[in-house]
């Protein structure tokens, strides 16, 4: 019920004038919707390469103080109950907030603080030895005109279910390349690195082993009339076969690995 009603106040505010706020106003609130193919983070897709249906709200200040709600239907949890622990989850709620300003021209930064939060019911008396996947983020950025370099940094001792994992981060190098006033090209680099041990690969084993990936992903979107956005893009990964195995759903048909090349197409509205 959850998660319909989310879809349904999505798609009513994609469909909603935007919410008017006097021009001199140092308060801006914009939103956004989106139907992606599947939904890929961090190179790893969340909903089996099913659609996702994706938006969420922004607030900010003219101070550089924002703070912002994301949603995104999932599936990651639930394939694979036997290891996730989940028994229910279909949803992906993202809290955010931090500081965004000038250092000198056209060099930015940007820090805050991000929870990614998954409803649903998780279940340790039957799949024992599993961790709720809610987690904790300190992110930092370095922006210069369409490039960005941002570590997020986990302070959750169950970094995605993973246990003992706190110190795990993540390094993003992004560019976002304005080609002409419509087209962007998009490629992205990332490094995903777990700390500490526990019984994920075996026991008492550094999760680095099996947990830890790089990713990429190269693509374009084009801006159309009326805030819409299309475009696509290819991900992959770069992982070890221990690596691969712990991001294989074994509960699927065929057992999918979740960090095949694969490409993802999307519409998206601003508002």
């Amino acid at each position: 019920m959850f998660k319909k009603t989310m879809i349904a106040g999505l798609v009513a505010a994609a469909l909603a004038p935007a919410v008017s706020i006097a021009a001199d106003s140092p308060h801006t609130l914009t939103g956004n919707v989106g139907l992606y193919s599947q939904y890929i983070f961090r190179g790893l897709t969340q909903t089996n390469k099913d659609p996702a249906l994706q938006g969420g709200m922004d607030y900010s200040h003219s101070s550089g103080f924002y703070a912002g709600l994301w949603g995104s239907n999932v599936s990651w949890l639930t394939d694979s109950p036997a290891a996730t622990g989940y028994t229910s989850s279909s949803l992906e709620l993202d809290f955010y907030g931090g500081f965004k300003g000038t250092i000198t021209g056209d060099f930015g930064f940007d820090v805050g603080l991000l929870k990614y939060y998954y409803p649903g019911t998780h279940n340790t008396a039957v799949n024992a030895g599993t961790f709720k996947a809610d987690t904790l983020e300190l992110y930092g950025a370095l922006t210069w005109k369409w490039l960005s370099a941002k570590y997020s940094h986990s302070i959750e001792k169950k970094t995605f279910g993973v246990n003992n994992s706190e110190g795990s981060y993540y390094f993003d190098l992004t560019a976002n390349f304005p080609a002409t006033d419509k087209l962007t090209l998009i490629a992205h680099y990332g490094i995903t690195k777990f700390k500490g041990t526990s019984n994920l690969c075996g026991a008492n084993t550094p999760n680095d082993r099996c947990a830890s990936y790089d990713d990429w992903k190269v693509g374009a979107s084009y801006a159309l009339p009326q805030g819409f956005t299309v475009g696509g893009f290819f991900t992959g990964t770069d992982m070890s076969q221990a690596q691969k195995t712990n991001y294989t759903n074994a509960a699927n048909a065929g057992s999918r690995f979740l960090g095949k090349d694969t490409f993802t197409m999307f519409v998206s509205k601003s508002f």
